[in-house]
Order: C-alpha cells, then structure tokens, then sequence
C-alpha cells in the first residue's frame, strides 16, 4: 500500500510539472489578466490593451530569434547591443531615405549574427561566450556612431510607430507576422528540421550528413536580424535614437519569455507559441508591478523568479 501511495504520488508529481511545463505560460497569462481586470484600475479598456500590445511588440521579434538560438542549445545575448547598433545605424542613414535606413540597420544586425555564427560554428566558441563578445562590441560600435540621444524626424519613422490598420497598430502587425513566419520556418520546412536536429544532437547532426556550421550561421543571422528590426521598430515608437539604454537587458526579457514558453536550453525543441505568450507574460508581468507602486527592479527580480521555476520544471521533466 506503502509503494502504491509513493506510484501515484510520484504519477501526480509528473503529472503536474508537464502541465505546468506544456501549459503553465498560458495560465500565468490568464491569470495576470484577470488580477489586473479585477484590482488594477483603467486596465480594461482598448488604450490599455492597445499600449500593451505596441510594448510587447520589440520584445515578442527578439525572442523569436532567441527562440532559435536556444533550438540549437545556444544563446545569443548580444540582441540588446543588437537594437542599439541598429538604432544608431537608422539614424545615420535616415537622410539617404528611410527605406535605406532601415536596410542599413537591419544589414548590421545580421554582420552582427554571421560574426556570432562563425565564432561558433567555425571557431567552436561557447555561444555564451561569442554572443558576450559581440554584446560588448556591439554596444561599443553603437555609442562610437552615435554618442548621444538623436531626436528622429521623419513622417515615415512616426507613422510605422503611431500608424495602424483597423485599429491594430503597424508594430503589432509586424510581430505577429514575423511571428507567423518563424512558426512556418520551424514546423514546416527542411532548415526547421535540421535546427531542431542540431539542437537535439550537434554530434549525431554530424553523422547524418547535415550541414552543421550552415544551420548555425543562419540562426544567428536570423537572430541578429530579428533584433535590427526590433530596434528600428523601437525607435519609432520612441521617436528617437538612443543607443545608450536601447536594448538595455533585453536579452533577459527574450530569455524569460523563450524559456517560460517551454523551450528548453538543451536545444532540440522550439515553442513559437508559448514564446508568445511568454512574451506577453513579462510585459503584464511589468505592468501589474508597476501599476501596484513596485519599484522597476522587483520587475527583473520577478522574471529571475519565473526563470528558476520553468528551468526547473524542465528539468524535472527531462529527468523522466
């Protein structure tokens, strides 16, 4: 009887931490979104859902490409730096057009993402360890193009930041769309295959004859671009270029979201929509707190907290 308890309480215990890793992102959103409905007073209403939804926006584009890079279990923590070299690049170029701006911007995130790629790939460094790297250097490179806060004065920039489509702002629907298009790439074509493949067993990979070094240098590409347009889309919804504080922990908020929405850091598995929701997680997540008087440093604190609690449950599960 002793060990017919200690079988089913241990079935319970699994049990649990697969819901919680499968489904626990979605519950934590709603309810989030019920205590706000409840005790947060104005948050029902089509502004509120509409400025949460225009704040999630950059965060969501990073952590698909974070999505990614955590498929092949790595992780790029250079797509902060990422946003403010892309900012400062929008600005410098602004004046040859804002088509070509936002081309330069998104080129140097990607000469940003091959530089990781190759470091790994080819070099075989640690991707915490380039990604610091080129976090570093980016930020650096950011600062030395431009040391200071530039207002952006361009019609094109504040339309893309303030414009909308039947009520659903330009921001979002670049998102979503992004979104849509890396579920695509990952469920339903050949390189999504292969990145799960490297993620699952770079050496195995290896054997089976597919293009190891190529995948990766991709991905981070990928990554690197995902942060560029994050950072263009950004500045116009600030109006301004400031590589200073642009970017500033986002890796953090793309990790949380990534690793809420259940993809695991041992690669080989990656959850678009639960990145979504992870996404959407954090941002109600900042929202309550500072809507309740908390100080923005029990924010990172709370997401420390969120971290732990999904690494852990998916390392229970991966125990099984």
């Amino acid at each position: 009887m002793t060990d017919l308890t200690l079988t089913r309480g241990q079935v319970d215990r699994e049990r649990l931490l697969r819901l919680l890793q499968e489904y626990g992102v979605y519950a934590g959103v709603v309810a989030l979104l019920v205590f706000n409905s409840v005790f947060t007073s104005h948050f029902v209403s089509a502004e509120n859902f509409r400025t949460q939804a225009v704040q999630v926006a950059p965060v969501l584009i990073v952590a698909l490409g974070m999505a990614l890079a955590i498929g092949t279990e790595g992780v790029d923590l250079s797509v902060g730096s990422v946003m403010a070299l892309s900012t400062s690049l929008l600005s410098l170029y602004l004046g040859y057009g804002l088509w070509i701006a936002m081309l330069m911007a998104v080129a140097g995130g990607i000469v940003i993402g091959l530089a990781n790629g190759s470091l790994i790939a080819f070099l075989g460094v640690q991707p915490i360890v380039a990604t610091l790297a080129l976090m570093v250097a980016g930020r650096g490179t950011a600062l030395v193009l431009l040391p200071q806060l530039e207002d952006v004065r361009d019609p094109g920039m504040a339309s893309l930041g303030s414009g909308d489509v039947l009520g659903v702002p330009y921001l979002v629907l670049v998102a979503a769309a992004l979104a849509l298009l890396v579920a695509f790439v990952v469920r339903r074509t050949t390189f999504g295959r292969q990145l799960l493949a490297v993620g699952d067993s770079r050496p195995a990979a290896r054997l089976a004859g597919l293009p190891v070094r190529r995948v990766l240098i991709v991905v981070y590409a990928c990554s690197g671009a995902l942060a560029a347009v994050a950072g263009v889309l950004a500045t116009a919804r600030l109006t301004a270029s400031d590589p200073t504080s642009l970017g500033n922990l986002m890796e953090l908020s793309a990790i949380t979201a990534v690793v809420v929405g259940g993809t695991p850091l041992s690669g080989g598995r990656v959850r678009i929509g639960g990145t979504v929701a992870g996404a959407v997680l954090i941002q109600l997540l900042t929202t309550t707190l500072i809507k309740h008087d908390l100080q923005p440093s029990w924010t990172q604190m709370a997401q420390a907290v969120v971290i732990i609690a999904a690494v852990y449950a998916a390392r229970e599960r991966g125990k099984r």
